[in-house]
Formats: structure tokens, C-alpha cells, sequence
């Protein structure tokens, strides 16, 4: 009996966590991308711990730039390209960067000026949102 009961009181505290956490996080749609994502800078956080800048332009132009970060070793460090959305994913394409191949996110909302992007090959990071351009 006491077994059953605490594996009753689990079950509950899992499905009020995932319930709280699906709550806080809320999944941008085209609309919501249109006015809170484009015209702005984004700050992706980088696993070493420093932030990467993407430039959303309203002209359909993303561009970036890896230089702060001493990307200049590695790859390209400034790099521009396109973006569009497909249904509630904000898509891009850059020029040289990831061989020019195109990729989607889904973009969910995780605080005032947080978001949490998941990428199209599974991919999952977070970022915020800067200064209108």
C-alpha cells in the first residue's frame, strides 16, 4: 500500500513539473516570430559560455558575425544569408556557414526575453532576444 502511494505521489509530481514547464514554455508561431524575432539581434549562448549574434533582418537577410567569440581559427567568422518561415519555424540558410544547407527551428519562449530553439536534426539550445536593428 505504501509502495502504491508513493508511486502515486511521483507520478503526480512528474505530471505537475511537465505540466509547469510546458506552461512556461510556449511555442512561438509565424506571427509570434514575425514580431518578436525579426528586425532584431539574437544572442545564441555558446557552450563555451559566450554568446553568438544573429542578425534577423527585415529584409530577409540574416547575418552573423563569430569574430567576439575567435571564431576567425576555425571557420569563417562572418558569414550572411537568408531567412523565411515555414509554418512556425523560423528557417535560414547562410552562405558558407553549415555548407550553405538549409535548416528550421522551432522557437519556444521561456521568459521575458529567453527562448529555447530546437533544430531540424534535433539539435537544442537556447538564446535571447537583443535590440530591435
Amino acid at each position: 500500500m505504501l509502495f502504491r502511494r508513493s508511486l502515486l505521489c511521483i507520478a503526480v509530481m512528474a505530471t505537475t513539473t511537465a505540466s509547469l514547464q510546458a506552461a512556461e514554455e510556449s511555442r512561438y508561431t509565424s506571427s509570434d516570430i514575425k514580431s518578436e524575432i525579426i528586425g532584431k539581434r539574437i544572442y545564441l549562448a555558446t557552450p563555451m559560455g559566450g554568446e553568438f549574434p544573429l542578425n534577423y533582418r527585415r529584409s530577409g537577410v540574416v547575418d552573423g558575425s563569430g569574430e567576439a567569440l575567435g571564431l576567425g581559427r576555425f571557420v569563417k567568422p562572418n558569414d550572411t544569408g537568408k531567412w523565411w518561415i515555414d509554418g512556425d519555424r523560423l528557417c535560414q540558410r547562410f552562405t558558407t556557414w553549415y555548407k550553405g544547407t538549409p535548416m528550421c527551428f522551432e522557437l519556444y519562449k521561456t521568459g521575458a526575453t529567453n527562448l529555447k530553439w530546437i533544430r531540424n536534426n534535433g539539435q537544442v539550445g537556447t538564446a535571447r532576444i537583443g535590440r530591435s536593428l
